[in-house]
């Protein structure tokens, strides 16, 4: 074993994915650990310099804005991956189905008859004051009455090792494309161990993003004609928009590459003349959809578009609307989602939370806002929040000015002491904090990547693992150690 990774002087502050307590291995971890261990620190550190011109080559980029100037950077990445049982996972994918099928129940009843409203299980003012709701949605009832057909829902664990969720991306859910990049350079990186462990694949997920795409055309006894719907390059996740409609073999369009016709169907410009499109799956937020119902001055959508959906001419994934549970206070509401409209039990927790709309909670919040972590309802990408113990006083007294100005914006969690994996630094290998995003297919049968996106803070005992803030990525490996992988 080498000096570098010693495992047993390995040392994390909370629980930690790859190394227990008592300085071994978990067991999903020791094809892993073992094999790091037989490497020196410099063949290590060509390992890890090989990672870093692969991304370069693949040119796995994304996009920072700063100073007014769009950035693009590569793609931060940790050769050290970070492992998972198999039994654990499934579990954790079985309750992902879970969410998304209650999470669309939501969506539909409440752009439909309102029931969880009318049996008070879901206040009624939070949808008067959601900047998600989309009034224009009423009534509209989308194939399968599936609204989310993409979510990307945010998983952390706590020093004891339970899993929570966190948070659900339900609008315009992004980093899959990171997901499959970052398995192939670790496969380029370390070969040998995916000759002797077993380790479960993640590439389907193109495949199975096209099928469900697919399956939603209006039209299907024809070969279907489906665009990815893009802002275009400057973006700041055009990288992924470009890798996924080659993956799947589709039309990459943006918003004046399209029209609605008198006929309230889409088509797209070609060369050949206007072609229907029977299927979107759009990366544009709702406003900026169609200048005909929502923001007028928008050029990143197409006029009409939304007369072409309620018309049932064209698919759109993820539908308009869906956003109206992408906010961190109805995300509060999950678990009695699950058991009104499924009638069971949550699989997988949500994070305590304190909801400021409520007076017993906002007061709590109000006074310990020096322990706990508060949101606003709809920022994303690490933005917007305090992190109450990292805060200075002034920080907190401007932030509880905030707060009281606008309540229903703001929910609270405690700090959570979020697992950590060991990491290559410039120092050697360290513990980082991490979370993980799963990214779940919403079909008759829910579909799970297995793993999901491994999101890590790179600086050193920092919470934040937002790529935007300087987080970075590991490869998510779910290990079967009835297959060997032990």
């Amino acid at each position: 074993m080498t000096e570098l990774t010693n495992w047993a002087r390995y040392r994390s502050p909370t629980y930690d994915e790859l190394i227990g307590p008592d300085g071994k291995p978990r067991p999903a971890a020791r094809a892993l650990t073992g094999y790091l261990s037989s490497l020196t620190a410099a063949e290590l550190a060509d390992r890890r310099l090989a990672a870093e011109l692969a991304i370069k080559s693949l040119g796995i980029t994304f996009t920072v804005y700063s100073e007014g100037r769009n950035v693009d950077r590569a793609f931060p990445f940790d050769v050290i991956p970070r492992t998972i049982e198999r039994s654990e996972w499934d579990r954790t994918e079985a309750g992902l189905k879970q969410r998304v099928t209650a999470l669309n129940c939501f969506i539909a009843d409440i752009y439909g008859k309102q029931h969880i409203v009318r049996d008070g299980i879901f206040p009624g003012e939070l949808l008067e004051k959601s900047v998600n709701f989309r009034p224009q949605c009423v009534g509209v009832r989308p194939a399968g009455d599936v609204w989310a057909h993409i979510c990307g829902s945010d998983l952390v664990r706590d020093s004891d090792g339970t899993i929570y969720v966190l948070e659900d991306n339900l609008r315009v859910p992004s980093g899959v494309s990171y997901m499959l990049e970052n398995r192939m350079v670790n496969k380029r990186v370390f070969p040998e161990i995916f000759e002797s462990s077993t380790i479960l694949p993640v590439d389907a997920y193109p495949a199975e993003l096209y099928d469900m795409l697919a399956n939603l055309s209006p039209r299907p006894a024809d070969q279907p004609v489906i665009g990815l719907l893009t802002p275009g390059i400057f973006n700041s996740a055009y990288f992924e928009h470009c890798y996924l409609a080659l993956q799947m073999g589709v039309e990459l369009v943006e918003g004046p590459d399209l029209f609605v016709g008198d006929d309230d169907c889409c088509y797209m410009r070609t060369i050949y003349g206007p072609q229907r499109v029977d299927v979107l799956y759009r990366r544009i937020d709702d406003l900026f959809l169609d200048p005909e119902v929502f923001h007028p001055d928008s050029v990143l959508g197409v006029p009409g578009l939304m007369r072409a959906w309620r018309a049932g001419n064209v698919a759109l994934a993820n539908a308009p609307g869906a956003g109206v549970a992408d906010d961190k206070v109805v995300y509060a509401y999950v678990p009695e989602m699950i058991r009104y409209y499924l009638q069971q039990d949550a699989i997988l927790p949500n994070v305590p939370s304190y909801l400021c709309m409520r007076e017993d909670d906002r007061r709590y919040v109000l006074d310990h806002i020096d322990e706990l972590v508060v949101k606003p309802a709809n920022e994303s990408g690490g933005y917007g929040m305090l992190i109450g113990p990292r805060a200075t006083k002034a920080e907190r007294a401007a932030f509880a000015e905030r707060l009281r100005a606008d309540p229903r914006n703001y929910m609270a969690q405690p700090t959570l002491a979020i697992s950590t994996a060991p990491t290559l630094t410039d120092d050697g290998i360290e513990p980082r904090h991490l979370d993980l995003r799963p990214f779940i297919l919403a079909r008759e049968e829910p579909y799970v990547t297995t793993g999901g996106l491994t999101r890590v803070a790179m600086t050193k005992d920092s919470l934040v693992v937002n790529s935007s803030q300087g987080g970075g990525a590991k490869d998510t490996w779910v290990v079967d150690l009835d297959e060997g992988g032990n």
